[in-house]
């Protein structure tokens, strides 16, 4: 007995991704054509539209990989060890002091070679 599943079949490709086109076109088209009314209608009617286009996008084998890193990605995010309030704080202050001194260090060479470039040249 086999245990691998069969990979799943996308058909039709290209016709899902032309009808996600023509769904979002229809949206756009609409939405100028309906300008005279309230905005609250127009943006309920598009978010409608995006969501039949997103369904249908998800149908199609990019749209199903692409679901597929979301779902992943969200797996990833969940294991990251995320900084401590102090931890944070620490590394700010630490930034922020390296930034100061390195001013200081550049402003006093600017004004050294500023000094020595206004003696040169008289």
């Amino acid at each position: 007995m086999s245990t691998k599943s069969a990979p799943k079949e996308y058909r039709l490709d290209v016709v899902k991704w032309l009808l996600v086109v023509a769904v979002v076109a229809a949206g756009v088209v609409g939405n100028s054509m309906y300008s005279a009314q309230p905005l609250l209608y127009r943006v309920l009617a598009l978010l409608a539209l995006g969501a039949v286009a997103l369904l249908v996008a998800l149908q199609t084998a990019k749209g199903s990989s692409l679901w597929r890193l979301m779902q992943e990605s969200i797996v990833e995010v969940r294991k990251v060890v995320w900084p401590t309030t102090q931890e944070t704080n620490q590394t700010t202050l630490l930034v922020v002091v390296v930034v100061v001194v390195m001013a200081l260090i550049l402003w006093g060479l600017d004004a050294i070679f500023g000094f020595v470039a206004a003696k040169i040249i008289g």
